[in-house]
């Protein structure tokens, strides 16, 4: 009789709470693919389901806040999770039902992306979700990885939206003030910020932690502020440490990036499998090694 083959190791669980987008570019679909490429297994938990294709977002429609805590309730019951990621969440019922739950889980990282918008400016929270979402989810967050609109927009009072001044202050000052709200670290990534090179700071309580510089690609892309936030969840859930976490999901980001490609007749799609495709011609050794180490996460 052949003996039953030892039952293979668990790779780290990560539970990624977002919208369900058909392209495949963002949402649970950027999340899953992402955590599945570095090496971790996804959960997802449906926020919303949504109308788009890779020129922007036409319809949303929440899912209502009981089903979103029953399915991430019936998760954690079942499996050991090792990092959360939260990307656009539908309506106020749903951010507080998803903030009473990681509320019982306070050991595990929690990385928000603040999805405000799509690509092409669609609108994805309204001021009172905008409000719930600093109120109940900040607190208990981990890393909050806004774009610099993103950032400004979150520390912009509603009085102050025809103030120039107001509009633009300083993502420093904005970190600090998104920190003062409960969040321990603060990334606020420089794509929409006009620079020769994309600046990418990451804050804490205490100033600056770390600065990264990447190269200025062409194109927009759809689904890389997905990518980045389920990179970082990923590599926190591999036991990393959060400053080396953050430059390697960055570099896994911007590899995804530089691979992109034009599926449909707009944004461009980050290549989150770009290790495993064929080597170009031109591939140096270098870069075959870069791909061996994030396969090998």
């Amino acid at each position: 009789m052949n003996a039953i083959p030892p039952k293979n190791a668990t790779p780290p669980i990560v539970l990624t709470f977002a919208g369900s987008d058909p392209t495949g570019g963002a949402g649970l679909q950027a999340d899953i693919l992402t955590l599945a490429s570095l090496g971790c297994h996804p959960l997802s938990v449906v926020t919303a389901v949504t109308v788009q294709d890779t020129t922007g977002v036409e319809a949303i429609l929440p899912m209502e806040a009981d089903w979103v805590a029953d399915q991430a309730r019936a998760l954690l019951e079942d499996m050991p999770v090792a990092a959360f990621k939260i990307g656009m969440i539908g309506s106020v019922e749903t951010i507080a039902a998803i903030a009473e739950i990681i509320a019982d889980y306070p050991d595990i990282p929690l990385i928000l992306d603040p999805v405000l918008a799509s690509g092409r400016g669609d609108a994805l929270a309204d001021e009172e979700m905008i409000e719930a979402l600093i109120a109940l989810l900040l607190p208990q967050t981990t890393v909050l990885t806004p774009n610099s609109l993103e950032a400004r927009r979150l520390v912009q009072k509603p009085e102050e939206e025809h103030d120039d001044v107001q509009q633009n202050p300083d993502l420093a000052s904005c970190a600090h003030q998104l920190i003062d709200t409960g969040c321990e670290y603060v990334l606020i990534t420089g794509t929409h910020e006009d620079t020769a090179q994309v600046v990418n700071t990451l804050y804490g309580s205490h100033g600056v932690v770390r600065t990264d510089r990447w190269e200025r690609l062409s194109g927009s892309y759809h689904g890389s502020g997905c990518t980045l936030a389920a990179a970082i969840a990923a590599h926190l859930a591999h036991g990393i440490d959060l400053p080396e976490a953050i430059a390697g999901a960055q570099e896994y980001t911007w590899q995804t990036l530089a691979a992109g490609f034009r599926p449909g007749m707009g944004q461009f799609i980050p290549d989150r499998l770009f290790w495993s495709r064929d080597d170009d011609a031109g591939d140096n050794e270098a870069d075959n090694q870069e791909k061996t180490n994030l396969r090998s996460l």
